[in-house]
């Protein structure tokens, strides 16, 4: 996880990320949306706080969804990774939550407020 400001915000230049605020503690907050997604990710870097618009960071390689958002103003949409649990996922989100096409081997087990609906789908990734 980059905890340097200049790191952090280097990165997020990199991913073409918008209306940022680097907080004091080394959080993002982000007036808009964020879309990650399809850039062989590993791991999400930053620890982002609030992302006003939707957050995207599909088809991935995440393992797991450390550094997402607490809040989700819009859609939270982690599909095509290899995500066994959903741990670390927002703790608010204002639309839907997507999570369809991962390596859960159980039902997920998900302590996440949504407005919408969670979409999942079970053994997705398994041959």
């Amino acid at each position: 996880m980059l905890t340097n400001h200049n790191d952090i915000k280097a990165w997020l230049d990199r991913m073409n990320i918008e209306k940022y605020t680097i907080n004091d503690t080394g959080t993002v907050t982000v007036d808009g949306s964020v879309d990650i997604s399809d850039n062989q990710l590993t791991e999400i870097p930053v620890q982002f706080r609030i992302v006003y618009g939707n957050f995207s960071c599909g088809n991935n390689g995440l393992k797991s969804l450390e550094g997402s958002p607490r809040e989700v103003g819009g859609d939270f949409c982690c599909n095509s990774n290899s995500l066994e649990s959903l741990e670390g996922s927002p703790q608010e989100i204002g639309g839907n939550f997507y999570c369809w096409n991962n390596s859960f081997k159980t039902i997920p087990n998900c302590d996440t407020i949504t407005n919408g609906e969670l979409f999942w789908t079970q053994y997705a990734n398994q041959p």
